[in-house]
């Protein structure tokens, strides 16, 4: 059984040098405006899927909270099925944290934000605006546009001329990529600001000539009332040449030392891993997906370097635990781990000689994605029957069709959903459910994008006394599949969605400036009096 913990109590076990966990379990859209610092936010309907990685370790404290502690008791008792043995909950949630006069802060991934800012201030990162670069770019100067956000975003959009060198790349490859244009500008960009600072300081640190962050990247760059670039697919990165490797190599290393990253041998590292039986241990592995795919150490999981400086938050929850990072020889990791020491992260490591080292070692790489099963999912899709396409579209049809509902979030929903369905948050499942279906005999299909999150929700479903639950398998992916039509829109929903954050472009114009300015504000106290 969940205990509680008061606000007071957290706030003591914040200052310590503990072991510890704390989750906000509200959805995105809930946590950005105000949050208790040093929270990684994990909406409930995530649980099951994230937790594993960001908590790797089920001995050690978890702390959960929400707004007044109903959901957060939920997801206690989920955590608790899952394996997490000393499980508590704010009480009161971050409404009696803030009633108690306690601070909270506003942001997504804000230490890594903030980070980001502070680096830009204290190393005086260069910058250049959307309006200069697009005056050198028809004046027809050398430039180089290094897009530092992961492919898939890249292919969204991007700056017009840009290529896809996602962060954990950049120092890697920069060699490379410079030698034929050594006297090009080279013009790091990313969404916003983070990721542009952070890969402009990686090749500032190398001494790498004539290098500028975007300042704003591409949202700047729309502010400013130009086009962005859509469905680009320069995402491809050549093997890197000896002779880049081993410059990359050589000034990780040195990056390494002077930040305090430890090394670990094969052998040390086959010594620690027992280690996670007992303590918090993350093993990231920080290469390319693909390079992931085929071959990496088992246990480790993987989390690109860049997404992994950005998001810190999202990839280590334990700031006590230790930090493994790994990639095929040391360069990629060693700079991540390097950026981890900077932010603050005591127990940080690297595998030195990475992939390449352990199978010189005689030692097998595992394939594939590798993620961690959770039982309580397992026991799920046993246990809910699955629906096809057609036979739902035959029952909707029937005089007494199922209620349909739709438990992904509000954009998914809106996207598409089967005509008719209602949308039911899988996080407030329990305390909505009932005003949209009371009658526990009654049918009831659920739905989502691919049929995942349907089934766990069906589980709960069935948890809760209904009789006649299905979830559509394959979700509204196999629907629309199957050629059926779908519906758009938040049709049926009453109340204003508030689960989602948008970001880039999705963004309205004052939101995007007001996000730009809060960012560029946290480094605002990292300025030195005279203004330098």
């Amino acid at each position: 059984m969940p205990t509680e913990i008061t606000s007071a109590a957290l706030a003591r076990l914040m200052q310590t040098d503990a072991a510890f966990a704390l989750i906000d379990v509200r959805e995105h859209g809930e946590y950005n405006p105000a949050h208790i610092a040093g929270s990684s936010s994990v909406p409930r309907r995530q649980l099951e899927t994230r937790m594993g990685r960001l908590v790797p370790f089920r001995g050690v404290d978890v702390i959960v909270c929400d707004d007044n502690g109903r959901r957060a008791l939920l997801a206690a008792r989920t955590l608790e099925r899952m394996g997490y043995s000393r499980v508590a909950v704010l009480k009161g949630g971050v409404n009696r944290w803030a009633a108690d006069n306690l601070p909270t802060e506003w942001g997504m991934n804000v230490p890594s934000k903030d980070f980001g800012e502070r680096v830009e201030v204290e190393h005086h990162v260069p910058t250049i605006d959307a309006d200069e670069l697009v005056h050198r770019q028809k004046r027809g100067d050398e430039l180089i546009i290094l897009d530092t956000r992961t492919p898939e975003e890249f292919r969204r959009f991007c700056i017009p001329g840009g290529r896809s060198v996602p962060g954990g790349e950049i120092g890697l490859r920069i060699h490379d990529i410079v030698r034929a244009r050594p006297n090009a500008t080279v013009i790091v960009n990313c969404a916003g600001r983070t990721r542009s600072i952070i890969g402009a300081r990686v090749l500032q640190r190398m001494r790498v000539p004539n290098v500028v962050s975007l300042r704003n990247g591409t949202s700047g760059w729309v502010l400013a009332g130009h086009e962005l670039e859509r469905g680009a697919d320069r995402i491809g990165l050549a093997e890197p040449s000896a002779a880049g490797r081993e410059a990359a190599e050589k000034l990780a290393a040195q990056f390494a030392a002077e930040d305090g990253v430890r090394t670990l041998s094969v052998t040390e590292l086959q010594k620690l891993l027992p280690r996670a039986a007992t303590e918090t241990v993350y093993l990231v592995d920080v290469r390319t997906r693909d390079e992931y795919l085929r071959g990496h150490i088992p246990g480790f999981w993987w989390m690109p370097g860049g997404q992994a400086v950005q998001r810190a938050d999202d990839t280590v929850a334990v700031r006590a635990g230790i930090v493994v990072f790994c990639c095929d020889g040391t360069a990629r990791a060693s700079i991540t781990a390097s950026w981890y020491r900077q932010m603050g992260f005591m127990n940080v490591c690297v595998v030195t000689g990475g992939t390449g080292a352990w199978v010189d070692a005689g030692l097998p790489l595992a394939t594939g994605a590798d993620e961690p099963a959770e039982p309580i999912v397992a026991e799920a899709e046993q246990r809910v029957r699955r629906i096809m396409p057609s036979e739902l579209a035959s029952r909707l049809a029937s005089l007494v069709p199922p209620m349909t509902i739709s438990v992904e979030s509000s954009d998914r929903f809106a996207a598409g959903h089967v005509p008719g369905a209602r949308w039911v948050p899988r996080g407030w499942l329990e305390m909505r459910i009932a005003d949209i279906v009371a009658d526990q005999t009654s049918p009831i299909v659920v739905t989502d994008e691919d049929g995942l999150d349907a089934v766990l929700a069906a589980s709960t479903l069935l948890d809760l006394g209904y009789r006649d639950v299905m979830a559509l398998a394959g979700g509204t992916r196999a629907w629309q599949q199957d050629s059926r039509a779908i519906e758009l829109g938040l049709t049926g929903v009453l109340r204003t969605p508030d689960d989602v954050v948008p970001a880039g472009p999705d963004r309205s114009y004052a939101d995007m400036i007001n996000y730009l300015r809060w960012e560029e504000r946290l480094g605002h106290k990292y300025a030195k009096e005279d203004g330098s």
